[in-house]
């Protein structure tokens, strides 16, 4: 297959799951080539390197598309939607004049659907991780702290109104679209009125793996520093745990918001935990603190997905994670990791006991190295991703198809 790839991401998960689309793309003799906008995160894992062509097109704010944007959408404020729909109208053209087979369209990280998909004629595979959430992912006591006055009531407008509409609205001109589990899926089709398959994302174990280092006194969590990460429920929990054996908390975050980050130190202090915070690592350095780390905490708020307790386990660390979102999938409770609701009392007792036991760490650890291994590999996420696309490739449009069933398998 011709295969073409879009999309205007930031770092993190999303961005290192395509990353590995494409690496499994290559590896079984298809041409991938990349249309990016200039906006995307190009210098973490830049698909330059795994494509036969990447191709960046500006993406420069007009007074004209400033003025359109205040017409159809809202005004500009940190983007001209108008200028950011002509940019994609433009990159739409590009592919479609080099006649692909098919395009692996992923998100964009203003609009989340991207209007490149209204102008698309190429069968198009939409790589959906989520849609656009009202609350963003954060939770109420945190959403208070972003906005006041005027401002919140804009934002407010601007969520509710503007932008689910825009999603939509792009969404549904996508000839199919895929979910990264079962709980995406149902968001999709509550937001966009639309079918999706499941189509599991995969760790690659030849870079996350066990290096037989020994365990040091911390606990480990990775993602931006955002309030919808959960970091705070983190800190109250690890406050709870006896001073005696009480580990500090590493985070290691691809983006930080300043405000939430002084808000975390000032609730580590107050509930005397140690915090450290360290901002793109390299992926050595990453593989290493999985390998180092005692346990690894995730306690996002109603995450799609998640690639890191999957890393964490391929590299031997056991999970405890709050029982939201997609995590639900990708740990059991003894295969890996411990799921338990959002209480701290009980994430701090499953903390707790784990790093009392060495025994039961280290199975826990081993049982999660097996179940990736078994189930979630990047080599099995590449051939369901490469499923997908090939029948695409071969199923006149029909804008809203819904074709093939992908869970992982052993790989």
């Amino acid at each position: 297959m011709r295969v073409a790839v879009f999309h205007n991401l930031l770092s993190g998960g999303a961005k290192r799951a395509l990353y590995g689309f494409v690496q499994c793309l290559n590896q079984r003799g298809h041409t991938v080539d990349a249309y990016l906008p200039d906006t995307a995160e190009e210098r973490y894992l830049p698909l330059a390197g795994v494509t036969q062509r990447c191709e960046i097109f500006s993406f420069r704010r007009t007074l004209i598309g400033s003025l359109l944007s205040t017409v159809r959408y809202v005004p500009p404020i940190t983007v001209s939607l108008a200028d950011l729909e002509t940019t994609h109208r433009r990159i739409a053209a590009a592919i479609d004049a080099n006649k692909y087979d098919v395009v692996l369209v992923e998100q964009d990280q203003f609009v989340m659907s991207p209007f490149v998909l209204r102008f698309l004629t190429t069968p198009t595979v939409y790589y959906c991780q989520q849609p656009f959430r009202l609350d963003g992912g954060v939770p109420p006591t945190a959403q208070n702290r972003d906005a006041q006055g005027v401002r919140k009531l804009w934002v407010k407008y601007f969520r509710n109104r503007v932008m689910p509409a825009i999603d939509r609205q792009n969404a549904r001109c996508a000839s199919s679209i895929l979910a990264n589990s079962y709980f995406s899926r149902d968001m999709i089709a509550a937001a966009y009125g639309r079918d999706a398959c499941v189509c599991y994302l995969g760790v690659d174990v030849d870079v996350f793996h066990p290096l037989g280092l020994p365990r040091e006194h911390f606990v480990l969590s990775v993602g931006s520093v955002t309030p919808n990460k959960g970091y705070d429920f983190l800190l109250r929990s690890l406050g709870l745990v006896d001073a005696r054996n009480r580990p500090r908390l590493m985070l290691i975050a691809n983006f930080v918001d300043p405000e939430w980050k002084r808000y975390l130190e000032q609730l580590a202090s107050r509930h005397r935990v140690q915090l450290g915070i360290r901002t793109l690592v390299s992926e050595t350095e990453l593989v290493l603190q999985y390998n180092r780390a005692a346990l690894f905490l995730y306690a996002p708020h109603l995450e799609p997905f998640g690639l890191a307790p999957l890393e964490a386990m391929a590299c031997g660390t056991p999970v405890v994670a709050v029982a939201e979102g997609g995590v639900r999938e990708s740990v059991r409770d003894g295969r890996g990791g411990v799921l338990t609701d959002r209480d701290e009392q009980q994430f701090a007792a499953v903390m707790s006991g784990l790093l009392n036991d060495d025994v039961q760490r280290t199975a826990l650890g081993a049982s999660g190295v097996d179940t990736v291994r078994e189930s979630w590999t990047l080599t099995g996420a590449g051939e369901r991703i490469a499923q997908h696309l090939q029948r695409a490739s071969e199923t006149p449009p029909s804008g809203n198809s819904s074709y093939l069933h992908s869970t992982p398998t052993s790989s």
